[in-house]
């Protein structure tokens, strides 16, 4: 683990998405009806707050870090794709970039899991921080994207 005993807690925001693509006419359908295992919104919500809350336990050597809120959204930015963001904050010694990551993941993962007795060929796109806010470098932004 890198050491933080030196370094002041302050207020720390991370936010990261991922990409989920589904062939053509299931995303409307399945976000009007549900797949076969109920809503797809709540359900990867929640488990992309959990998994959140334990990434310490997920990613060797991450430091548990406590966590004052998460939230995970779901928006469809096209008939075929669904963005799943999460935002993590936190105040401590260090960032919370891989919370957020790991939260939308995870809640991805889920949309898969909640979704694959549609249609097997739903893809897991790209992961990526796109904001982090605190710490010693201050905030960062992934060039091209309006968050």
């Amino acid at each position: 683990m890198v050491d933080t005993s030196a370094k002041a807690p302050s207020a720390r925001t991370a936010v990261a998405r991922a990409v989920v693509q589904f062939p053509e006419g299931l995303l409307p359908r399945l976000l009007a009806e549900g797949g076969p295992k109920g809503p797809i919104g709540e359900v990867a919500r929640v488990a992309g707050i959990a998994a959140a809350k334990r990434t310490d336990e997920l990613i060797p050597l991450c430091h548990s870090l406590p966590l004052d809120w998460v939230d995970v959204v779901l928006e469809q930015l096209s008939a075929t794709e669904l963005e799943v963001r999460c935002t993590a904050r936190t105040r401590a010694a260090t960032g919370v970039e891989m919370e957020a990551m790991v939260g939308a993941s995870l809640a991805a993962l889920t949309v898969y899991d909640m979704s694959k007795g549609l249609d097997k060929g739903i893809v897991l796109g790209r992961v990526e921080l796109v904001e982090k806010r605190g710490g010693k470098s201050g905030l960062w932004r992934r060039p091209g994207t309006n968050h």
